[in-house]
């Protein structure tokens, strides 16, 4: 027998079926209440509205858990890595050794940037962000590739695997190219005997006579990053990209268009914000003692500590913070915020105030510190994210291709002027 909830508006009782997901979650379907009653449900910000159903993440942040295609995020950070977790996202099962063979050979033939590309993204200005700098370099990509961003959602699926590569791997590309532009350096090509994070090292800091690497536990920490970033749900950013792929809208303009929604810092600006949060108390000399009780008063605000969904210990902060141990080790790196942020989460997971409001560290909280001491600039640490997150936005733009059926169109409880005459401007 199905489930349904019933909904009474003044006089008038309607039915609503209820939705269970495979984890138990259950929602109340309203997309008929409209047509029926003339009513809409409001849900300012959406943090009680289901948009879509999905089968590529599950959350559940009660409990602090993370699940890409229904494996849990520590076992896939402790036994895979970037790209296999691509693919996993991608196309919904871990690869065999074949299809991540075959995944690593596009990824590596698309790696250098198409000539056009690189003078679009070097011809923004100086003070351009590097998120914008990757927006528009992505829409470049598109242009460069007119044969895999056709707009026809037919084409587009057919030819997603040889998109879903070049843009996975453009935007480190992106990323690098313009980094070394703008310090005046050449463009390292890519060397595709390395993995993909050596890869994206080399290109970023290599000298032009090349290096011999960098060690293993250092890669390991990007590779951890980008695997822990990529996808979580349908925060900001990835609801912004099945929006757009609603409409019709090739992968590269819907990547383009989560990224910008990834720039603002209440999204993808966290790390950062982490970073000069940590450098202020260094620099006041205190331990981070003064500056939880300054934040216990609501003088200071604690970043990196709480999250939109999790209400408990965020899991991939967990992970990060032995990875951190490990890279500032292997890169023979004393961090004195290291010091600081270590200081700050003892007090905090100790202290009542934060432990009754469940304010504990998030992922941006260690993956700042990793970022800054492997050398990246602090406003490249959300295009890291955004590389990260890239394959999460590409599954959900494909299951919105393949599923989605209306384009995304929200609606709105209007507040303005009621109607209104114009007034000549010679009276007014």
């Amino acid at each position: 027998m199905s489930k349904s909830a019933d909904l009474r508006i003044n006089d008038q009782s309607y039915s609503l079926d209820i939705i269970t997901g495979t984890e138990q979650e259950q929602a109340i379907d309203v997309s008929n209440l409209r047509k029926e009653s003339k009513f809409i449900t409001f849900d300012d910000g959406y943090g009680n509205t289901g948009s879509c159903e999905s089968s590529v993440t599950y959350i559940d942040g009660d409990s602090g858990i993370l699940r890409y295609r229904g494996y849990d995020i520590t076992e896939l950070a402790e036994k895979s890595n970037f790209l296999e977790t691509c693919h996993l996202l991608l196309y919904g099962e871990l690869p065999t050794a074949d299809e991540l063979g075959l995944l690593e050979q596009r990824i590596s033939k698309f790696a250098n940037l198409p000539d056009e590309v690189l003078s679009t993204i070097n011809a923004l200005p100086s003070s351009a962000h590097p998120m914008a700098v990757l927006s528009c370099g992505l829409q470049a990509l598109g242009g460069a590739f007119p044969e895999l961003a056709t707009n026809d959602r037919k084409k587009d699926i057919e030819n997603f695997d040889d998109a879903a590569a070049l843009i996975i791997s453009a935007t480190r590309s992106i990323t690098a190219s313009r980094y070394r532009h703008q310090h005046g350096k050449p463009i390292i090509p890519s060397d595709s005997s390395k993995g993909y994070c050596d890869n994206f090292l080399s290109m970023m800091f290599s000298s032009e006579t090349g290096q011999s690497g960098v060690p293993e536990q250092v890669s390991n920490a990007l590779d951890l990053i980008f695997l822990l970033h990529a996808d979580h749900e349908q925060n900001c950013s990835t609801s912004t990209c099945r929006m757009i792929a609603s409409g019709g809208a090739n992968p590269f303009a819907s990547v383009a268009g989560a990224t910008s929604a990834l720039w603002g810092p209440l999204h993808g600006g966290a790390n950062m914000a982490v970073i000069r949060m940590l450098n202020e108390i260094h620099e006041s000399g205190d331990d981070g003692s003064r500056f939880v009780e300054s934040a216990k008063l609501g003088k200071s605000r604690l970043m990196g500590f709480g999250h939109r969904v999790y209400r408990n210990y965020d899991p991939r902060a967990k992970i990060l913070k032995s990875a951190c141990d490990d890279a500032l080790e292997a890169l023979g790196v004393s961090s004195p915020i290291l010091e600081i942020a270590r200081k700050l989460e003892e007090v905090a997971l100790q202290d009542p105030y934060f432990i009754q409001r469940k304010l504990y560290p998030n992922v941006d909280f260690y993956s700042g510190i990793i970022l800054q001491a492997l050398g990246f600039p602090t406003d490249t640490f959300t295009v890291l994210f955004a590389i990260g997150r890239t394959p999460g936005w590409l599954a959900h733009w494909r299951e919105i291709a393949l599923t989605g059926k209306k384009i995304h169109r929200p609606r709105q409880i209007y507040q303005g002027s009621n109607l209104r005459s114009y007034t000549p401007l010679s009276e007014r």
